[in-house]
């Protein structure tokens, strides 16, 4: 790892600022003489305010339905009186049905959680890759002029349009409005759902979504790049000039991921990670810790491949699958291709292929592919039992999440692991009660 100089200079003398800046604090006051007496302590009288009673919000409570229809006639009527046209709102209803495979698809868990090297031969399949270096060199203008306008990486755009949507191939085949009224009327996301469809009605209202063009994901998804209708309200551009917002046209989905992606902070110049390697004598309580560039060379870690970082800007060291995995350190963008799906394992797939794309190469260390994962349910039993020996997980939803792995660190710290946080049947095995 090359580090710009000008900013390791500062970072001792930052240190030193904080230290003077404790030892003046606790100096002591110069006594103070009135006639012949030397005052050395003064007595201070504390007058303690009157306490201002906390009042607890009550819970909000939801509005229950008796049927889906008497849903769409509540939804209708506070639609319009907050201003949306009547018509539009109208024959959007008119359109929408239950679709109780939406709310089981919401509501459901996988069976076993997924390992990462799972989502990364997905993301970088022979053919995911052969079909996004073609499309990638159609496009390759446009991406450029994007880069250049809004700093996000052509490959990283490029890498987005092919998870969300096989590069437009693929945009799905749900009903979007009933999608987000079935949503809605289950009650347990109606604020997201509801806020979705008021969006629609927008687009659809000032032309930018016609009304044969609402097949979609079942979460709401739309278009090229799966913008849901209110995160393309705010974000979504007109790439190709015609005057209209579409997320199932080409050019729109393209420039509005650039937009959305630097709109949510994309830093221009940095990748999303950087693989590295670690000494024989690290530690490794610091993973998942985000420090200054300049803090990770100090204990050792250092880029596979030689890059200049600057010294303050903050990484996080993952380690995806332990101490025997990869070693990665993520930058900033690494967090900003989550806004997507918030899922680190989302991120490192579009990373890896937005860098096959590129015609770079993956990760050089390979995974521990004879690890195998915990069952929903053995996730749940691990994160109650960590939780009752002090090590709380936040809660038991058999998702492993980062306040599981912190908390299984934690426990790997205090019985001879190396606290890594990595979760598996052999690492949990001392655990289980299952």
């Amino acid at each position: 790892m090359l580090l710009n100089k000008q900013y390791l200079a500062l970072f001792p003398a930052l240190v030193m600022v904080g230290c003077t800046s404790q030892q003046a604090m606790q100096k002591p006051s110069t006594p103070v003489r009135q006639g012949n007496v030397q005052i050395t302590q003064t007595q201070t009288i504390q007058v303690k305010p009157t306490p201002v009673p906390v009042v607890k919000p009550q819970p909000v409570t939801k509005p229950s339905y008796n049927s889906f229809s008497d849903w769409k006639s509540d939804f209708s009527m506070r639609a319009i009186a907050a201003g949306h046209d009547a018509s539009t709102v109208r024959r959007l209803m008119d359109m929408a049905y239950l679709n109780q495979q939406v709310i089981l698809l919401d509501s459901g868990q996988p069976e076993f959680s997924k390992m990462p090297w799972e989502y990364v031969d997905s993301a970088v399949s022979d053919g995911r890759v052969s079909t996004g270096k073609r499309k990638f060199a159609e496009q390759r203008a446009f991406l450029s002029q994007l880069e250049s306008q809004y700093g996000v990486n052509a490959e990283i755009i490029a890498a987005i349009w092919g998870m969300e949507s096989s590069y437009g191939v693929v945009t799905g085949n749900s009903s979007i409005p009933s999608s987000l009224a079935s949503l809605a009327y289950d009650g347990r996301r109606q604020e997201f759902a509801e806020t979705q469809l008021l969006s629609l009605a927008t687009l659809l209202q000032r032309g930018d979504v016609s009304w044969s063009q609402l097949d979609g994901s079942w979460a709401g998804g739309m278009g090229q790049t799966q913008f849901i209708p209110d995160t393309w309200l705010k974000h979504g551009v007109d790439g190709d000039g015609n005057g209209h917002r579409n997320p199932w046209a080409t050019s729109d989905a393209l420039a509005s991921t650039a937009n959305y992606l630097s709109n949510s902070g994309w830093v221009r110049g940095l990748a999303p990670f950087y693989e590295a390697t670690v000494p024989a004598s690290f530690d490794y309580s610091t993973v998942g810790t985000k420090q200054p560039a300049a803090r990770w060379a100090a204990m050792g870690v250092d880029t596979i491949a030689d890059v200049y970082l600057d010294a303050n800007t903050q990484m996080e060291l993952w380690l995806p699958a332990g101490k025997d995995g990869p070693v990665l350190l993520l930058s900033p963008n690494f967090d900003v291709i989550k806004v997507y799906n918030n899922s680190s394992n989302y991120a490192l797939g579009v990373s890896l292929l937005g860098k096959a794309l590129a015609g770079q190469s993956g990760l050089q260390k390979s995974w521990p592919r004879y690890e195998r994962p915990l069952s929903t349910a053995q996730v749940r039993n691990l994160q109650q039992r960590l939780t009752s020996m002090g090590y709380d997980t936040k809660g038991a939803d058999g998702i492993v999440g980062t306040n599981t792995r912190k908390a299984f660190q934690r426990w790997q710290a205090d019985n001879g692991q190396t606290p890594d946080g990595f979760i598996t049947q052999r690492t949990a095995s001392s655990l289980a009660g299952w």
